[in-house]
């Protein structure tokens, strides 16, 4: 980690970011009629404590896109590509893999997606992105895979657009994320990166029970 991190950790990134975001809504200067519902979808776990002050802000529903890196064996850091626990793909380009190994890799990614959304169940509001604006956000962004694959998910329900937001990103990585989202805002791009942990204060793992204690207090403080 940085001796001086750009953030304390999730939750002091998430108001951050929560600000940036309401910031540029607000640069839109929509009329009541014009205006697009939000709805923010959150990358589980890690993106759930960053997602919730962004939901708070805008007073709309949080819900997650269930994302997995799929990747080798024999090297799980290093990602040949991403799944979606509803069976949303996709692959690193320019990179040859053996087809038994692909299969066998995205299935392992599936089933570990498809488990954590079923914990992840009882919390969630589970809205459509249909004619929203879909805000998809995580704690930092390193090889795009995850990210790119849940916007896939959330494309795929055609929202009237879609945001990606995160802390922290890759420079290099900022013309890849304008392709795949009508807009980014990302809060620092460092170069060089290495990875998103080391930007935070604080950067613990976020287990399953504090991610479904983030989506059942958003939904609790929506009603």
């Amino acid at each position: 980690m940085l001796s001086n991190p750009f953030f304390d950790d999730r939750a002091d990134a998430g108001e951050k970011l929560a600000e940036a975001v309401e910031d540029e809504l607000g640069q839109l200067n929509l009329s009541a009629q014009e205006a697009i519902k939000p709805i923010v979808y959150a990358l589980p776990r890690g993106g759930l404590p960053v997602a919730v002050p962004i939901a708070r802000r805008l007073g709309c529903a949080l819900d997650v896109v269930v994302a997995k890196k799929i990747t080798r064996p024999d090297h799980l850091e290093f990602a040949i590509g991403a799944a979606t626990a509803d069976g949303q793909v996709i692959w690193q380009k320019q990179k040859q893999h053996n087809l038994r190994l692909q299969k066998s890799a995205l299935q392992q990614a599936e089933n570990s997606a498809q488990s954590l959304l079923a914990d992840l169940a009882s919390g969630r509001p589970n809205v459509s992105a249909a004619g929203a604006l879909a805000i998809l956000v995580d704690d930092g962004i390193a090889t795009g895979m995850t990210v790119a694959v849940a916007a896939k998910a959330l494309l795929s329900q055609q929202p009237a657009a879609l945001w990606i937001c995160a802390p922290v990103a890759p420079l290099d990585l900022m013309d890849f994320l304008a392709e795949i989202a009508d807009k980014s805002i990302i809060l620092e791009t460092p170069h060089p990166f290495y990875s998103v942990s080391r930007f935070y204060g604080q950067f613990p793992q976020v287990e399953t029970a504090e991610a479904l204690a983030c989506l059942l207090q958003q939904t609790e403080w929506r009603s």
